[in-house]
């Protein structure tokens, strides 16, 4: 008797789970109307602007700060003026290269989507143009997590360290970013 109740009842409890899971709505739900399937407006706005995006975060966090957030704290640092003078210079480097690679991001994320909405995608197709986006994102990666390198050989140990307890790294403090405190250069 036991076998007759277990069955049914394993049926019942599958449909059910079937159910639930066709009448949960997709976490994309809602990203179909967006010009770029694959970014957001904000994240298009912050390709085309240059800003990091977490993209230098092993650098951060590992003791190599970058310009944007050490000019941000200029005064508690004690920056000198030289050490402000070529920090601007390298967040303006960075910026310089970090913007046209970003535009060409957009660009072929456009095109990619593209291949979908008219349905021409085909395998080469999505390869190709998914291996360039690719090779793009690591060279934005590269420019971020450079312009941290050379923010270190700027500043002294001191600063560094005193950065990293601003940040909330050292002290087990939580840090709260705040993107408006960035500069809009």
């Amino acid at each position: 008797m036991l076998r007759k109740i277990k069955t049914p009842l394993v049926l019942l409890a599958l449909g059910c789970a079937t159910v639930a899971f066709a009448a949960a709505p997709s976490p994309y739900a809602g990203e179909q109307t967006r010009e770029i399937k694959a970014l957001s407006e904000g994240d298009i706005d912050n390709l085309r602007a240059g800003r990091g995006m977490g993209l230098a975060r092993p650098a951060e966090l590992n003791s190599y700060p970058g310009p944007r957030h050490v000019l941000d704290s200029a005064v508690e640092l004690q920056l000198t003026s030289g050490q402000i003078a070529a920090l601007s210079r390298e967040f303006d480097a960075m910026k310089v290269a970090a913007i046209p690679v970003g535009e060409k991001i957009i660009e072929r994320e456009t095109a990619l989507d593209r291949l979908f909405t008219d349905k021409h995608a085909t395998a080469e197709a999505v390869r190709a143009l998914t291996v360039e986006i690719g090779e793009l994102q690591g060279e934005l990666r590269a420019v971020h997590l450079n312009a941290h390198v050379a923010t270190v050989a700027i500043l002294t140990p001191a600063q560094v360290a005193h950065y990293n307890d601003l940040r909330g790294y050292t002290s087990g403090a939580p840090f709260v970013h705040d993107p408006s405190k960035h500069g809009k250069n």
